[in-house]
């Protein structure tokens, strides 16, 4: 079973890495039901961020940077965008965002894996 661990964290990281680069592709390109946000310099930047990290964390590339990078986006995210409706994400919408920054702070510790660039560049997870 352990490793399966290494499989099924390699793809987990790759499909979280997907779905975070899909939102920042929203907020620059306004593609997959989402506006381009380019005229507002928060959003541009998490745009950039989010496409650019999330396609780094997929690849497993600067892993333990880019998501720690990402896990701060999140928190900021939350912080700003969800809190002040409420004290609990489920009741002010930012549970994605809190697992996003959890996600993110665990890979930041973890890093890449094994099957990652990270691995492949450097002959061993780092």
């Amino acid at each position: 079973m352990v490793k399966l661990s290494e499989y099924a964290f390699g793809i987990a990281r790759v499909v979280i890495g997907f779905l975070f680069a899909c939102h920042g592709a929203q907020k620059l390109f306004g593609v997959l039901g989402g506006q381009r946000m380019l005229g507002n310099p928060l959003m541009l930047a998490a745009g950039i961020l989010e496409f650019f990290g999330g396609s780094l964390i997929a690849l497993g590339l600067f892993t333990r940077p880019v998501a720690f990078l990402l896990s701060g986006e999140m928190a900021v995210g939350y912080f700003r965008g969800h809190a002040p409706h409420g004290f609990f994400p489920i009741v002010n919408h930012g549970e994605l965002a809190v697992l996003y920054c959890f996600i993110f702070l665990y890979m930041a510790a973890r890093g890449a894996g094994p099957l990652s660039l990270d691995a492949a560049v450097r002959g061993k997870d780092k």
